[in-house]
């Protein structure tokens, strides 16, 4: 099990995988890592039990570790729910760059200041969160998608015009060279924005951009195989969300089965997934590892 797979308090997702997968970049960034409370990754670490925090060498893997590494996991979307498919085996997972932005402007009364005089931030934000969708939607594959997940207006009073912005954009598709595309061009809008509303781009910051990864041919083929040999029905399909399975693909040959879950509901209350649909993958993960097992020499 590894930890820290969510990025919801220090912003970097995945840490245990990405660190055992060998991210020398990420240690360095670690250093210098603090949460919303200016806690250090270090010092919370610490204070969790983890002794000297910093130094990541002792947990490293080197490529070829293991022969095989498969993660069961529930869709997180509702295509094998909606089609009666108990089983998804995932050939590729989309990858995420996720960019920090800030706009700064000069902020004022809501009433005093007209209209051709503000610098206002909030709108800068505001129009870039729909350039992101625009660039998104013109990249001529839906497999490339874009989120403005975190947005926020500083004063943040109703009769204040906003004088900083920040938002938190995350962009994701399983072609690295189409992403990348699309956040250079949410870049060149960033700027735009800034120089046409007469604010200050003060923040563009790419957090990560990480590859996406394919899953390996022969676990893929020994996953159908359990399927077949379980009477499942199964699906081909791509992992849209990303998982340790990402990072651990660095290090070995990878694979993921994926089981409904309800509604595709997931990161919310409602989410669940049937004991039948569960026993099914234990299964389908238990069956694919012995006949992965039985080629080795």
């Amino acid at each position: 099990m590894f930890t820290s797979e969510e990025p919801t308090r220090f912003g970097i997702s995945c840490l245990g995988s990405r660190l055992m997968a060998g991210s020398v970049e990420l240690e360095g960034l670690l250093k210098k890592t603090v949460d919303g409370q200016n806690i250090s990754f270090s010092d919370a670490a610490e204070s969790a039990g983890y002794g000297n925090a910093l130094h990541f060498s002792n947990v490293l893997l080197k490529k070829g570790s293991y022969s095989a590494f498969i993660e069961l996991h529930i869709e997180q979307g509702p295509l094998l729910e909606e089609e009666a498919i108990p089983i998804g085996i995932v050939t590729a997972i989309a990858a995420p760059a996720s960019i920090k932005v800030d706009f700064e402007g000069n902020g004022g009364h809501a009433g005093a200041v007209l209209m051709p005089k503000r610098n206002d931030a909030g709108l800068a934000a505001a129009e870039l969160a729909l350039a992101v969708e625009k660039h998104v939607l013109e990249s001529g594959s839906m497999d490339t998608v874009g989120t403005v997940g975190i947005l926020e207006l500083h004063p943040g009073a109703v009769n204040s015009i906003p004088s900083k912005s920040h938002l938190d954009i995350d962009t994701r598709d399983i072609d690295e060279k189409r992403r990348n595309e699309v956040v250079e061009k949410i870049h060149e809008s960033a700027l735009s924005i800034a120089e046409k509303r007469n604010v200050k781009l003060s923040e563009f910051k790419i957090v990560n951009q990480d590859p996406p990864a394919q899953s390996d041919e022969s676990i893929t083929m020994a996953t159908e195989s359990a399927c077949r040999h379980l009477n499942l029905n199964y699906k081909k399909m791509i992992s849209r969300a990303y998982h340790d399975s990402l990072f651990m693909a660095r290090v070995s040959p990878m694979g993921m089965i994926f089981i409904p879950c309800y509604k595709g509901y997931s990161h919310k209350p409602e989410e669940f997934s049937d004991i039948e649909d569960i026993a099914n993958g234990v299964k389908v993960l238990a069956l694919t590892l012995a006949k992965l097992s039985s080629l080795q020499p």
